[in-house]
């Protein structure tokens, strides 16, 4: 995270984690994105999951049309990142239990 913004990083962090559901995080980023960007959001995590199952970047190009250097960036902060990526996609895989 850029230093200065912490704070306001947080804020939104803490909006997101206090939304009670979908339709509330969805109405949201609805106000707060454009739609190419929570569609560009939306791909990456995509792009997460498809590396996670063991797509290779040719695959995930093909499957998804995000470029090989947004896949190698997610690739990247899968593995070495904070673990956010892990983190939902835990959540999804938990989801898709259900």
């Amino acid at each position: 995270m850029k230093k200065g913004n912490e704070k306001v990083i947080r804020q939104l962090c803490e909006v997101l984690a206090g939304m009670q559901n979908v339709d509330d995080v969805a109405a949201f980023l609805d106000d707060l994105c454009t739609v190419s960007e929570i569609e560009s959001l939306s791909l990456r995590l995509e792009v997460a999951r498809c590396l996670d199952g063991g797509m290779n970047y040719a695959k995930v190009n093909e499957t998804t049309g995000v470029s090989s250097a947004t896949i190698c960036r997610v690739n990247r902060c899968l593995n070495y990142g904070a673990g956010g990526y892990k983190t939902a996609l835990k959540l999804i895989e938990k989801e898709s239990a259900i």
